[in-house]
């Protein structure tokens, strides 16, 4: 599928901005265009982008419901009732789990926690859950990353004598949960700044509350922030605002001082040495601790992250990763048996949607699969599986098209659903598949852009290798962390060709290595293009090329070269 590319353009109010921001900041007019681009106007709003601070978090006390909350889990403390730290099974909902349980853990002894079983518990709030809870006379539990929508259990819950305080930040429906608190900066009466947190977020900033009340310095809580990093990067929220700021300590943290057990997953990936950027989460870690819940259960990663034991931490990690091999083969074929599917069926030609299912593909990578379709088709693609005597599923969207409203729309077909724009949870009942696919596709017909039907890439700035100096590169990593809001920069050079040395590598030379000049400088500009082969034989002819990359660092023999990440080449004929 060809890349369509979008070349951002600045305003001649914004040249006037860009050209201010350029002197104040001492930096290239590029930078500068990269700042407005981000909505960064003034020298003060660049100061405190390029160096987050601690100060600039919001007060928890802002958020609805904060100070009913730590009330609650003070007078549990002060009962010494059992409480409960209770969460979802992916990435988000097992470091927000292990996060307040550990700083919880350092004052206080009578608590647990609690995940439930993907497969015999399903999503969320599960009966089960609150049964235990009540057998085992736990009188609090702290929902994290789930719970919203969950009124009739919280109600359950009640009856049996426990308390619920929940910590989400998922779409609320208009009746909240009659929870004793209800933490969420997406609630309507909810007046918190900043409303992009993760569940982690969500949960940090409860234990921030707690420690302002009971006069427990922050710096007690920053140990804990190389678990939000994990969160915010591997739940795809905006990494803007106080996301931005926790995002960059958090990844200190890990880079200086990660948790044994956290070191134990960068270890089984290979990551051990190398500095740890926000792709390396959503990557390499974040699958790895996905995995335990997608293939057995998701509280061996809590058990994990919250471990001391190295001895245990090498074992647990080590099962970890071979999950996480088994999930990559389970993941592979079922994407194959559902490209498969859809390739047969003429239908999905003309549809701007896709709804497949199989009642025996397997629950814990079905989401997975759902980003693979949306990549192999580029439209929504929503992918169920049977479990507990539904169908039930995962649903992934293209940029910019929102797959939670368009669910919401056929809310009446389904048992249960909950989620973000770009991702969400789904169960209905298995007679209801067809009329949901048609509802489905008609409003996906009706809502999305024709320019959300096809991929394209946002140009940042045309680059000419001249532009290209160590001193634009330093800071332009200073940009980082990037993620959904703060995405890395995209460059275009133009009419660039081959010094002569490019060659093809790779097992089966499927790769471009190329080294790369242009009319503005005698300087050789390195670049990798991967899988990107067939544009060899124009290379060697010396035709011209126009490229489209990021810019990283290359390290190799103790050397550290810039060089061009090629996402893709058009041909200059």
């Amino acid at each position: 599928m060809i890349n369509k590319w979008i070349f951002k353009t600045l305003t001649d109010e914004q040249r006037v901005i860009q050209q201010q921001l350029a002197d104040d900041l001492s930096i290239s007019p590029m930078l500068a265009q990269l700042l407005i681009e981000r909505d960064i106007t003034t020298f003060e709003e660049a100061r405190s982008f390029f160096r987050p601070d601690f100060c600039n978090l919001h007060d928890p006390f802002l958020m609805k419901d904060m100070d009913v909350a730590v009330k609650r889990l003070t007078k549990a403390m002060q009962r010494n009732e059992k409480i409960m730290v209770y969460g979802d099974y992916d990435v988000d909902g097992t470091t927000s789990v292990a996060l307040v349980f550990k700083f919880l853990k350092q004052y206080y002894a009578n608590l647990d926690f609690y995940i439930p079983d993907r497969y015999t518990e399903g999503y969320g709030i599960s009966v089960q859950g609150i049964d235990f809870a009540a057998e085992n006379n736990f009188k609090l539990i702290i929902a994290l990353d789930c719970g919203i929508k969950a009124v009739e259990k919280v109600k359950y819950a009640s009856q049996k004598g426990v308390d619920f305080i929940i910590c989400d930040h998922h779409m609320p429906d208009s009746v909240l949960p009659p929870a004793v608190a209800v933490l969420d900066p997406k609630r309507l009466d909810c007046e918190y700044p900043f409303k992009h947190l993760s569940g982690c977020g969500v949960g940090f900033k409860l234990m921030q509350a707690f420690a302002i009340t009971n006069n427990i310095d922050f710096l007690e809580l920053t140990p804990l922030l190389d678990l939000l990093a994990l969160s915010i990067a591997s739940d795809i929220v905006p990494i803007v605002g106080e996301n931005r700021i926790l995002a960059y300590f958090g990844l200190k943290q890990i880079n200086s001082n990660p948790s044994p057990g956290l070191k134990g997953i960068l270890d089984v990936c290979g990551l051990g040495d190398k500095e740890i950027t926000i792709s390396d989460i959503v990557f390499k870690i974040g699958p790895r601790i996905n995995a335990s819940g997608r293939m057995k259960l998701a509280s061996e990663a809590v058990e994990l992250l919250i471990s001391n034991d190295l001895e245990f931490v090498k074992e647990k990690s080590d099962t970890i990763n071979e999950y996480n091999k088994d999930r990559k083969g389970l993941d592979k074929s079922i994407t194959d048996e559902a490209i498969a599917l859809i390739a047969g069926d003429d239908k999905y030609a003309h549809r701007r949607s896709i709804v497949v299912h199989k009642p025996d593909w397997h629950k814990g990578v079905i989401g997975i699969v759902a980003s693979r379709l949306t990549e192999e088709f580029y439209k929504p693609a929503i992918v169920l599986s049977n479990s507990n005597g539904f169908a039930s599923g995962s649903a992934r969207s293209v940029p910019g098209f929102d797959i939670y409203k368009a669910i919401d729309s056929c809310r009446d077909l389904l048992e249960t659903f909950g989620g973000h724009m770009y991702a969400a949870g789904l169960s209905m009942r298995e007679e209801n598949i067809l009329e949901f696919t048609k509802r489905l596709e008609k409003y996906v017909s009706e809502n999305i852009l024709e320019s959300q039907t096809y991929p394209q890439i946002d140009i940042d700035a045309v680059l000419e290798f001249k532009d290209i100096t160590p001193k634009f590169f330093r800071v332009l990593k200073q940009f980082a962390p990037f993620g959904p809001g703060n995405m890395k920069p995209f460059f275009v050079s133009k009419n660039v060709w081959d010094y002569g040395t490019s060659r093809l590598v790779g097992k089966e030379q499927e790769h471009l290595k190329l080294e790369l000049v242009d009319a503005s400088s005698e300087n050789v500009i390195n670049g990798i293009a991967f899988r990107m082969h067939e544009y060899n034989d124009h290379l060697k002819a010396l035709n011209r090329l126009d490229v489209c990359y990021t810019l990283e660092e290359n390290h190799f023999n103790g050397n550290t070269t810039i060089q061009l990440m090629i996402r893709d080449i058009q041909k200059v004929e």
